[in-house]
């Protein structure tokens, strides 16, 4: 089984705002940069969009991947037992149940692990994470299609 570490970070201007994630896969000496912004979002998808992006961007069949976030969102809803909870109660009351369950989703066949990380505290790869979610918040060519029309029915 192939070892993958994933950093992840997401970041939104004015949450909801423009947003855009930023992540990096490393396994062995490959390491690969991905990206993208989002005209309209929330901290939190972005957050999330970092990991699922991540995890979608594999290419072997079943990998261990060791995920690395400064979202406690993230982070918490695996380690601390939330998922479990969340499914257990159909996701009745969660927020972003469409990224939470496209994670689930890419999560299939890799057994996955996530470490928490303090964010703007030096960590080199968090920091990479972070300018690469800011610069495609910055800069956004995508829509946030389940934020969007999740905007939309509560008008």
């Amino acid at each position: 089984m192939v070892g993958v570490a994933l950093y992840t970070d997401g970041s939104a201007k004015g949450n909801p705002g423009p947003g855009g994630y930023g992540a990096i896969l490393q396994s062995g000496s490959h390491e690969k940069e991905l990206s993208k912004g989002y005209r309209l979002t929330t901290n939190n998808r972005m957050e999330l969009m970092a990991v699922v992006a991540g995890l979608e961007a594999l290419k072997p069949p079943r990998c261990r991947v060791h995920v690395v976030s400064d979202s406690k969102y993230v982070v918490n809803a695996f380690n601390e037992g939330w998922m479990e909870n969340w499914k257990r109660r159909r996701f009745a009351k969660v927020k972003n149940v469409d990224v939470w369950k496209r994670l689930l989703k890419a999560m299939e066949g890799h057994d996955v692990t996530f470490e928490w990380v303090k964010g703007h505290a030096s960590h080199p790869q968090n920091e990479r994470c972070d300018q690469l979610a800011v610069k495609a918040a910055e800069s956004p060519t995508d829509i946030d299609q389940g934020y969007e029309a999740s905007q939309q029915l509560s008008l």
